[in-house]
């Protein structure tokens, strides 16, 4: 009885939002749950890509996600674009995550100094996770849960953590997988749309 409703809900998403179809087994889901609130309410309506109702998105037009990845599609997170965000493809961002690309000016607090993030591909940015300006984290770096990143991992490949994050171990390159879905997707858009819709949204 359990499989046949599944292949029930699944012939459903194939019919009414082809995109949860293609993405319902990613890192990157769209759920019907996810798209009401985002599409139909308007909560975090403007970004491209999935968010959870609970998070916050400031400045999409200054984020470029990759394909697979989905930052604030976790409950609780803070994703601010006042400066340049680039994410790169399949990385995950955990649940209550921050990344903050612009800090207020030391001497005018109604100021603010803005600067850019790069966090590269097959990332892993762990629950509760504070990403400040101008930090660059090189692909496949796991940034372990409650750190504070305040500078550049550029050669990636580890595993950092700590107030501030601070280098705990490095990882075996030839055993890191590089997967990729069978439909890609930069959030909602699909990968042979995607430069036009940049070239026509983004600022970046």
């Amino acid at each position: 009885m359990r499989s046949f409703l599944k292949k029930i809900y699944l012939l459903f998403l194939k019919i009414v939002c082809l995109k949860c179809y293609h993405t319902i087994n990613t890192s990157a889901p769209i759920t019907l749950g996810v798209y009401f609130y985002q599409k139909i309410l308007r909560i975090n309506g403007k970004a491209y890509w999935p968010v959870h109702y609970t998070s916050s998105i400031n400045n999409y037009k200054n984020i470029k996600i990759g394909i697979g990845t989905a930052p604030g599609l976790s409950p609780g997170c803070y994703i601010q674009g006042n400066g340049k965000i680039y994410i790169g493809d399949y990385s995950t961002i955990a649940p209550n995550v921050g990344i903050i690309s612009s800090n207020h000016d030391i001497y005018n607090y109604k100021k603010h100094t803005e600067g850019e993030i790069n966090i590269g591909k097959y990332c892993w940015v762990g629950m509760n996770s504070i990403i400040l300006p101008n930090v660059n984290l090189g692909d496949h770096t796991i940034v372990g849960a409650g750190s504070v990143v305040t500078k550049s991992f550029n050669e990636g490949y580890c595993i950092i953590a700590g107030n501030p994050a601070k280098l705990i171990k490095r990882i075996n390159k030839d055993k890191c997988v590089s997967f990729k879905n069978e439909f890609e997707y930069f959030g909602y858009i699909k990968k042979e749309k995607f430069d036009g819709f940049r070239k026509n949204n983004l600022n970046l």
